[in-house]
């Protein structure tokens, strides 16, 4: 029962509209803030891409070793690389943020694998990665990764996406799916194509012809979307500045970085891609860590 306290006075158990408009306003400054940070952080993560000289360094999507991988995150740190790519989990995640302060990208085909990842600190999510799938006869149509692209976006409206076109489309629906997915809000469109390459030769220009189906995408994509590109698969120090040049804004780098088995290694392996872009000036934690999104 409501107790009067005077006349034009709202009873005491009630709810006072003024109370509640003030909560609303307050819920609504919280996610107007919440939105500016996760704004300012996605900024900051894609910085390097928006002056193209990104050089991620990819663990891979199915390595859980968190010895394999904690070599990745080092050889990336120390070697010059602006973003490292980590499978999607949260205890990956806080081992990568214990050895770097590079912004972490978790990859995965799970959209709904990615929330506790980025809680856990992750500033960058990767719909891709698909070369193990391939190993298992397993593809992505386009309105697959259109998809998946709505729930990760539905699921993650403010975190930095990047998205893989397979290269098993067409040269020309390849070009297509990325100007839908740039429609729908990703933020980096991501080439391959190593795997489908097989060089018939050895040495420099085996480089060049292991690289020429995802430079080809890097080249045809970049023409069509005002979204940075990342070209990823199959490059190398020599491979790696003509990914630049046909007007990608970043380099992903894989297998040749984490097939070694030694860090030191790995570490001269991303120094040796990371001059040949001219990022050896730039120290590797220049970035710092924002809110988590």
């Amino acid at each position: 029962m409501a107790t009067m306290v005077g006349v034009g006075v709202l009873p005491v158990t009630s709810t006072s509209p003024f109370a509640s408009n003030s909560r609303r306003r307050a819920r609504s400054l919280f996610s107007i803030r919440a939105s500016a940070s996760a704004s300012s952080s996605k900024e900051l993560v894609l910085q390097d891409f928006t002056h193209r000289r990104a050089l991620k360094i990819i663990s891979g999507l199915t390595n859980f070793d968190k010895d394999k991988v904690a070599s990745v995150v080092i050889a990336a740190d120390k070697g010059g690389a602006t973003h490292v790519d980590i499978a999607c989990d949260k205890d990956l995640v806080e081992l990568a943020l214990s050895l770097t302060s590079i912004p972490i990208c978790v990859s995965s085909v799970d959209p709904s694998s990615f929330l506790p990842a980025v809680e856990a600190g992750a500033q960058m999510v990767e719909i891709g990665n698909y070369d193990s799938f391939y190993d298992l006869g397993i593809q992505f149509s386009s309105d697959q990764i259109l998809k998946l692209t709505r729930e990760t976006r539905d699921i993650l409206p403010y975190i930095a996406l990047s998205v893989t076109v397979p290269h098993t489309l067409s040269l020309p629906d390849q070009v297509r799916l990325a100007e839908q997915l740039e429609q729908e809000g990703v933020d980096i469109i991501q080439t391959e194509g190593g795997k489908c390459s097989n060089p018939t030769k050895s040495g420099v220009l085996g480089l060049i012809e292991k690289a020429s189906p995802t430079l080809a995408a890097a080249y045809s994509i970049s023409r069509a979307v005002k979204i940075p590109v990342m070209c990823a698969s199959g490059l190398s120090s020599v491979t790696a500045p003509m990914a630049i040049t046909a007007g990608a804004a970043g380099v992903g780098i894989g297998s040749v970085v984490n097939k070694l088995n030694d860090v030191v290694a790995m570490i001269a392996e991303v120094t040796s891609i990371s001059e040949a872009l001219g990022l050896q000036a730039r120290h590797p934690s220049q970035v710092k860590r924002t809110v988590k999104n």
